[in-house]
């Protein structure tokens, strides 16, 4: 009798076990950033964005939701109005900074 109550419980390890479920990972949300340049948004830029230190694409999108080509649009705007000054230029990124008084 133990070795029959024994039997199943042995077998139940093999194939007939349930199988691990495996994580199927997180994901992340998809951001919906703003794809035009609203009155509120404009301006926000124009008064925000020269007081950071640390100024690119990447920050501007992340800090404003809007999208990469309006992050762009904005920086080439700044730097066409002296308000900030190019650090790095670089085809991939370009880095920026506030631009000081004594420049």
């Amino acid at each position: 009798m133990a070795k029959a109550k024994a039997a199943p419980a042995a077998s139940s390890g093999g194939k007939a076990a349930k199988k691990k479920k495996w994580s199927k990972g997180k994901v992340k949300d998809k951001a919906q950033h703003a794809v035009s340049l609203d009155k509120a948004t404009y301006d926000r830029i124009l008064k925000e964005v020269p007081t950071f230190k640390f100024i690119s694409q990447s920050i501007l999108i992340e800090r404003l939701k809007i999208n990469g080509s309006l992050a762009r649009v904005a920086i080439r705007h700044l730097e066409k109005e002296k308000l900030i000054k190019r650090i790095v230029h670089h085809s991939a990124q370009l880095i920026y900074t506030r631009a000081t008084a004594s420049d």
